[in-house]
């Protein structure tokens, strides 16, 4: 018995370890935190780039359907005419000579945002800040859409532990009431953000809610 107790704790801390290893050096936006609220903090964003793809279907199956279709375009389905640096990987689908067409991995990061505006829902990475809308590659899948999100102010509910469509719901529903007592007002819908990848320990997840703010 008390080699099974060794054997999971070890387990979980690999687990854990190794959860916290593969994001530690991930990039995420640039933002201050203006304000510590009760419950909640005011940021303030700098701009950034997305890629973007709208899906319509059910919170899981958007989600991993919309998942899937912007790491097809960040792990080398896109294009790029200019010479890639020999330390990036590079794939050729065969349909153009090495000269005409490359194809660039671009690094991953994070948060991956999930928006629902009416039956759809628009799925995000944020690019890396090395990029610019001018030279980020370009998508060759026309599901997927490449756009910069302006400078912004933010209502940010930060919480752990997995998702599903009902809890981010009712931690939506609970950011409302928070800035509706607060007197804050907002500008469009709620969305999500998740910065962890699969697998990862739950305990050390972070899931957000945000709005914008007039």
């Amino acid at each position: 018995m008390k080699i099974i107790i060794i054997l999971v704790l070890v387990i979980l801390f690999l687990w854990l370890i190794g959860s916290w290893f593969f994001i530690r050096n991930i990039e995420e936006p640039k933002y201050e935190v203006l304000s510590k609220k009760d419950g909640y903090e005011i940021m303030e964003y700098e701009s950034y780039l997305i890629a973007e793809t709208t899906i319509d279907g059910s919170y899981e199956k958007s989600f991993n359907q919309g998942f899937g279709i912007i790491a097809d375009y960040i792990f080398g389905n896109n294009t790029k005419s200019q010479k890639i640096a020999m330390t990036s990987p590079v794939i050729d689908t065969g349909s153009k000579s090495d000269s005409e067409k490359e194809f660039e991995k671009i690094a991953m990061t994070v948060p991956v945002i999930n928006k629902v505006e009416g039956n759809d829902r628009k799925i995000s990475f944020v690019m890396p800040s090395k990029y610019t809308i001018e030279t980020i590659p370009k998508p060759n899948s026309d599901l997927v859409t490449l756009k910069e999100v302006p400078a912004r102010k933010v209502a940010v509910l930060r919480y752990t532990w997995y998702s599903n469509e009902k809890r981010v719901e009712d931690k939506k529903q609970k950011l409302s009431e928070m800035l509706e007592r607060d007197n804050v007002e907002t500008v469009g819908d709620f969305y999500s953000a998740f910065y962890n990848p699969p697998l990862s320990m739950p305990l050390i997840l972070r899931n957000e809610i945000l709005v914008d703010l007039k």
